[in-house]
């Protein structure tokens, strides 16, 4: 292993949320009046949390939100965190191959609480101890600002710029790319087109994998 730390994602990096989600949202805003495709939440709300959330589907629909959507996401949230979500491909095996002492924290848009639920569902809610963090609640700006994967490797008590980050999204990556840390683009999610690399790749990533195994390949060859 060659970097001192590991940043990963969670949706869509080690949980298959992302089609899951986005699908969720595309029906609710198509039964509303504004028509919208699972790609189309993908491609423009995948990502996002809190304000900056709201912000991009309020601009989609050139509307505010009404309080419906609110309670609708409520619970789909809530039906999902009862129910789990399974891990990607292979990245339950990839966590539990790492050194026990590596340094490595989760960086989400999603709050603690669905990080731990999931984790706990998928089995790798210790490996990770306390370091869950959210660009909801430790960081005043969220993806796709750098600010949570600096907090994520502060509180590592690790050098960003020797670190290596996994992300799935666009604004994920953005925010990965901008931090300085080496970052991989995912694209082993359900979620991922067949062009997902190349996307990643405009925005600037270190790297790209299409499964864990390439994962393994880059950090024990880079």
């Amino acid at each position: 292993m060659k970097f001192d730390a590991l940043l990963f994602d969670f949706d869509g990096v080690l949980i298959d949320s992302e089609s899951l989600g986005n699908r969720h949202i595309a029906e609710w805003l198509t039964a509303a009046g504004h028509p919208t495709t699972a790609a189309e939440s993908m491609a423009n709300f995948m990502g996002l949390a809190g304000p900056q959330f709201i912000d991009a589907i309020e601009r989609w629909i050139d509307r505010p939100l009404p309080e419906d959507f609110y309670a609708a996401r409520k619970a789909e949230d809530d039906r999902v965190m009862a129910a789990g979500i399974d891990a990607i491909e292979g990245a339950v095996a990839f966590v539990r191959s790492l050194p026990a002492d590596l340094p490595k924290a989760i960086v989400s848009s999603s709050p603690v609480s669905w990080i731990a639920r999931h984790l706990d569902h998928i089995g790798l809610r210790d490996a990770f101890g306390d370091h869950l963090y959210s660009g909801r609640e430790h960081v005043t700006n969220g993806k796709p600002a750098p600010d949570l994967y600096l907090f994520g490797a502060r509180q590592l008590g690790v050098d960003i710029a020797r670190t290596a980050i996994l992300e799935d999204s666009p604004v994920g990556a953005t925010g990965a790319v901008a931090s300085g840390g080496y970052v991989i683009g995912l694209s082993a999610g359900s979620h991922c087109a067949p062009d997902h690399g190349e996307r990643l790749k405009a925005i600037g990533v270190d790297a790209s994998a299409d499964d864990f195994d390439d994962v393994t390949r880059l950090l024990g060859h880079v």
